[in-house]
């Protein structure tokens, strides 16, 4: 083909789509943006907006019933889910126009909705014509990954696809997962009285956690009357006169439980079938993403490119928007330019009520694979800001190399841990260490204290014992 029609043809107007877009046409370059459903994608639409959406209301539900800690003699609340869930669909209305059609046209982006067909490596067909292109970038997402449970399929079972369109709150929920999009979820409609009971097969929730943080966001479930199982496998589903059952088992023992809605939230499969993948060699790894090498290549096709959760190894928006950059810069100024994708410091929080935010190690991670470490802990109980927001609770932790203030990884359970966290990914990312933190001025009295905080315990647990002894001679010398 002596001439094509794009520089970049990307399939899918999701977070890594919008951001590959961007950035080309950024770059003066010709690009499509091909999107068969919603602009914006899981994250925009069923995912992290109407979570948070929610997440804010349950807290100012939780706030009210703990009225008394505040100084408030009396407080009450009364809300019909169905506003609950209308005020989530206006959150999602105010942010549409970031990811929309009019915006990423403007910014020189042709923007076509219909179903993408990849036909051949430099050939996309969508809505009956073919489109030419020098490379392809493939961002098509995931979906809500639903396990083989018999009996399943004879109820109307929820993911968070379909979730936002209820409007009628179930008395009785059964949570399947206790991932972070289980655990956000089932605290929600704990705080919005349903009667939440939340299965994991793992030994606790949150498992990739420290078994501390774990355990402590258990408590904090069970508090706001979440029904834990840990340990516990949904083993099938029943319907018995026109009542639904969740088999559960634990320890080669059955548990029944009721409910009137069940919410399955185990993962996230990447979306890799029906748009050309399979027809053009495109390999997949293990887990079911497209295959590809340091520059976010495919194994098969140097000129197709995939980013996001379609790709892995991480389903989060920012690190979608992070491997899209590569996806467009690699695909437009390769050979002349191209760069390895840098997965060196990569953060994350869970939602939780306490938050839990984490970038680089944790204990758990450390043990496993051997690292050795330190760690700095920083109750948060003792931080003025926190105490005076009625929020002094969790615990920060800087795992750092021995003998060294280089930062190896930081946990943070805690009010706002997803701001916090910021200051310890800037501090990885270009080197900077403990040393650095405690020699910056932090306003008083705020949350950020807390990382100065947790710096200075790793100085008192470094200091010069034998020059402080030297110096206090000097000092009663002086005297």
């Amino acid at each position: 083909m002596a001439k094509m029609d794009y520089n970049i043809i990307v399939i899918g107007g999701g977070s890594a789509g919008l951001v590959s877009a961007y950035i080309a046409s950024a770059v003066k370059a010709k690009v499509a943006l091909i999107e068969k459903h919603k602009m914006g994608g899981d994250c925009l639409n069923t995912g992290c907006v109407p979570s948070k959406a929610l997440i804010r209301s349950t807290k100012i539900l939780s706030y009210i019933k703990r009225h008394k800690e505040f100084g408030l003699k009396s407080a009450s609340a009364e809300f019909d889910f169905s506003e609950i869930m209308e005020r989530v669909q206006s959150v999602i209305k105010k942010i549409e126009p970031h990811d929309s059609i009019e915006r990423y046209s403007q910014l020189g982006v042709d923007c076509i909705t219909g179903s993408a067909k990849i036909v051949s490596p430099h050939e996309v067909e969508v809505n009956s014509k073919i489109l030419t292109t020098k490379n392809i970038i493939v961002a098509t997402g995931a979906r809500p990954a639903v396990p083989p449970i018999p009996g399943l399929d004879q109820v109307d079972f929820l993911t968070t696809d379909n979730l936002w369109d209820i409007r009628e709150l179930p008395k009785r929920l059964v949570v399947a997962g206790g991932g972070p999009i289980g655990s956000e979820l089932a605290q929600c409609f704990a705080r919005l009285e349903s009667q939440v009971t939340q299965v994991e097969m793992m030994p606790d929730i949150l498992s990739r956690e420290d078994d501390e943080i774990s355990q402590a966001i258990r408590q904090r479930f069970v508090a706001d009357g979440v029904d834990v199982r840990i340990n516990t496998k949904c083993k099938e589903v029943v319907v018995e006169n026109g009542k639904q059952f969740m088999i559960c088992e634990k320890g080669g023992q059955d548990q029944k439980i009721e409910f009137d809605k069940v919410l399955i939230a185990v993962g996230r499969a990447a979306n890799t079938k029906g748009f050309g993948l399979e027809e053009i060699g495109v390999q997949l790894g293990p887990s079911g993403t497209v295959r590809v090498d340091d520059y976010l290549r495919t194994t098969t096709h140097k000129n197709i490119y995939a980013c996001g959760d379609v790709a892995g190894p991480y389903q989060f928006t920012h690190t979608a928007a992070h491997q899209a950059w590569y996806c467009a810069v690699n695909a437009l100024f390769s050979p002349l330019k191209k760069f390895k994708v840098d997965y060196r410091v990569i953060p994350w929080c869970t939602f939780t009520d306490p938050e839990v935010a984490r970038v680089g190690l944790n204990e758990k991670e450390a043990k496993e694979q051997g690292i050795a470490y330190e760690v700095a802990r920083y109750g948060i109980d003792d931080l003025d800001r926190a105490i005076a927001d009625g929020e002094d609770q969790g615990v920060m932790k800087v795992l750092t190399e021995p003998g060294k203030d280089r930062v190896l990884g930081v946990t943070i359970m805690g009010y706002h841990a997803s701001d916090l966290i910021t200051e310890y990914v800037s501090a990885m990312k270009h080197g900077i260490g403990l040393n650095k933190i405690l020699g910056t001025i932090h306003i008083y009295p705020t949350m950020s204290e807390a990382n100065k905080f947790a710096a200075g315990i790793w100085k008192k647990d470094h200091a010069p014992q034998r020059l402080l002894k030297w110096v206090q001679k000097f000092h009663n010398w002086r005297r």
